[in-house]
C-alpha cells in the first residue's frame, strides 16, 4: 500500500477514505494494502481480532481503530465517525479478506468526484469467479434484492461490501444498523433519500481464510434472518 498522501501534495484521491472492517484477517490483509490505490488515509477497524491483523495493517501504513463490539455494522461506524472527523469526502468500505479487487477503487469513486453519483456499488454476480459467491449467498441476494425493490422499487442487482458514498450522503443516511442488515439499510435508505445510485461491475474472488458469515451454517442462518428482518424494519 502507497503511504498516506502529504496533505500539501494533490493528488486525485486525497479527499477519499477507504474503510475495512477486519476480524482475523491477517494473511488476507497485506495483500488488500498493497493492491490499494494511493488514497488519502486507509483505516482498518479491528473487530475484535485473535491474531495479528492490527499489526501487519499497522505496519503498512493503515491507521488502526479498535471496535472489540462484533458486528460489520458497528465496526463501519467507527471507521465512518474518524473519517468524517477528518473530513473526507468520499468513504470507500472494502472487506479485508481479498475478495474484492481494491485496484478497482477508482471504478467505484470517479463517479463521485465527476458528481454523477452519489453512491456507487460494486456489482459482483456479473463477473465473480467459481467458487467465490456460494449457493447460499446467491440465493440471499436474489432474496434481499426482490424485497427491496417490493419496499422501494428499485431493483439492484447485488448487496456487495464494495462500496462508495459521498460522505454528506453517508451522514444523510443515520445509518443504525450493527450487523448483517448494514447494506440492506443502507441501500433502502439510499432510496428514501433519493441519491444517485449506480452499480458498476466488479472483479469477485475465493476469499483468503474462511467466511465468518458465509462458511458457516450458523452464520448463513443468522445472515438470512437479519436480512429479512432488515427488509421489514426499514422499509
Amino acid at each position: 500500500m502507497a503511504a498516506p498522501m502529504d496533505p500539501a501534495v494533490p493528488h486525485r484521491y486525497a479527499d477519499v477514505t477507504v474503510v475495512l472492517p477486519a476480524l482475523d484477517e491477517e494473511q488476507a490483509l497485506p495483500r488488500v494494502l498493497a493492491e490499494l490505490p494511493a488514497v488519502g488515509q486507509v483505516i482498518v477497524v479491528d473487530n475484535g481480532s485473535t491474531d495479528r491483523t492490527a499489526e501487519v495493517a499497522r505496519a503498512q501504513g493503515a491507521t488502526v481503530l479498535f471496535e472489540p463490539r462484533r458486528g460489520y455494522g458497528l465496526a463501519c461506524k467507527a471507521g465512518i465517525a474518524h473519517a468524517a472527523a477528518r473530513g473526507a469526502r468520499v468513504l470507500v468500505i472494502l472487506d479485508a479478506d481479498h475478495s474484492d479487487h481494491p485496484e478497482e477503487l477508482s471504478l467505484l469513486v470517479d463517479p463521485i468526484l465527476e458528481d454523477r453519483a452519489d453512491m456507487v456499488l460494486g456489482e459482483r454476480t456479473s463477473r465473480a469467479e467459481p467458487g467465490s459467491l456460494m449457493p447460499q449467498q446467491r440465493l440471499g441476494n436474489m432474496l434481499a434484492t426482490a424485497l427491496i425493490a417490493r419496499r422501494t422499487g428499485h431493483r439492484y442487482r447485488d448487496m456487495g461490501p464494495f462500496r462508495a458514498l459521498r460522505m454528506e450522503s453517508l451522514l444523510a443516511l443515520e445509518m443504525e444498523d450493527d450487523s448483517y442488515g448494514w447494506n440492506v439499510e443502507m441501500q433502502m435508505k439510499a432510496v428514501r433519500h433519493g441519491l444517485r445510485i449506480q452499480e458498476i461491475a466488479v472483479g469477485y474472488r475465493p476469499r483468503i481464510g474462511q467466511s465468518k458469515v458465509s462458511g458457516t451454517v450458523k452464520g448463513t442462518v443468522k445472515a438470512g434472518l437479519k436480512i429479512l428482518w432488515s427488509t421489514w424494519r426499514y422499509r
